[in-house]
């Protein structure tokens, strides 16, 4: 029998990931998207229908979600145009109200939920832990519904925007790296192994109603990442902490940098440390992998879009 399952925010790093392995067990992907001509990669998979629309509209939520065994939402941003929160608000929040809705309008029961490590919708530090968290509350007390949400610490992989970028920052021409939080603990969790969870839960009715924090087994600071970074690199470069007195003031002026490279939020962000008080991956039955070992390799290795190929390669495409 063929399985329907749809997508929001499958075409991010995390999304293009658990597109490819969803295509590849077979799964039929509807894959929501503003602009489908922006992500002809996934096309080759051809199993995936990359469907453009406005995924705040209703009617388009609902057309889509029908007749669909599963709804995964990936959707999520880590800085917004303004500053008051707003936008945090409505790509986590308002979107995940919206899709609850559409589910429910269509009888569709099983969703998987995207969240964060450390949401709090109470007391998070930041606009966006505080909305994961006001997200995470919203599905899982909606209505008949079978929701699963998973809290990952940062998670890394081919194209990922933490490590990557940071490597990218590490092969400026300059003897010193200047870091603000550099105290701050990660406990970073491959992509791979997240999109394992999120395969494994999907069918096993033992994970409905249940939140799975996602930790990789090596725990850093952030300083203790950023050398491993460069170590892996083969650069040399002198990390120096940035007071937080300092690093709020810079991250106050980057606030108006269309980009957003450091953001207030994201310094209030890592006022928490994003490291797990329990095992999801145990309580899954599975075993993540250490960044220790795969992020050397990763930062030397082809992307998922080399993947991509593999598979186009094997079936025949062009």
């Amino acid at each position: 029998m063929t399985r329907r399952i749809c997508l929001l925010g499958g075409t991010g790093f995390i999304g293009g990931h658990l597109t490819t392995r969803l295509a590849n067990d077979g799964w039929r992907v509807r894959l929501l998207t503003r602009s489908a001509a922006r992500h002809k990669e996934l096309s080759v998979l051809p199993t995936v229908r990359l469907l453009s629309g406005n995924v705040y509209d209703a009617n388009f939520l609902a057309r889509h979600i029908d007749g669909c065994d599963a709804v995964v939402n990936l959707v999520g941003i880590l800085n917004e145009s303004g500053r008051d929160g707003s936008g945090f608000e409505r790509a986590h929040v308002e979107l995940a109200g919206k899709v609850v809705a559409a589910c429910q309008q269509t009888g569709v029961s099983r969703l998987l939920h995207m969240s964060a490590l450390k949401a709090d919708a109470d007391n998070g530090p930041s606009h966006y832990l505080r909305s994961k968290g006001k997200a995470e509350v919203l599905v899982r007390r909606a209505q008949g519904m079978n929701v699963t949400a998973f809290q990952p610490s940062v998670v890394f992989g081919p194209d990922d925007t933490f490590v990557n970028r940071f490597a990218g920052l590490l092969r400026l021409p300059s003897p010193i790296f200047p870091l603000p939080r550099a105290n701050s603990r990660f406990q970073p969790v491959y992509v791979g192994d997240v999109v394992d969870a999120f395969v494994t839960a999907l069918d096993d009715p033992e994970t409905y109603g249940k939140v799975y924090q996602l930790c990789g087994p090596d725990v850093y600071s952030l300083r203790e990442l950023i050398e491993l970074i460069a170590k892996s690199m083969g650069v040399r470069r002198r990390v120096v902490a940035v007071p937080d007195g300092i690093a709020r003031i810079q991250a106050f002026f980057m606030d108006f940098v269309p980009t957003k490279p450091f953001s207030t939020d994201n310094f209030q962000s890592l006022a928490v440390n994003s490291i797990c008080d329990k095992n999801g991956f145990e309580r899954l039955g599975l075993q993540p992998h250490s960044s220790r070992a795969l992020i050397p390799r990763m930062l030397r290795h082809d992307s998922w879009r080399g993947r991509l190929d593999t598979y186009r390669s094997r079936h025949g495409q062009p």
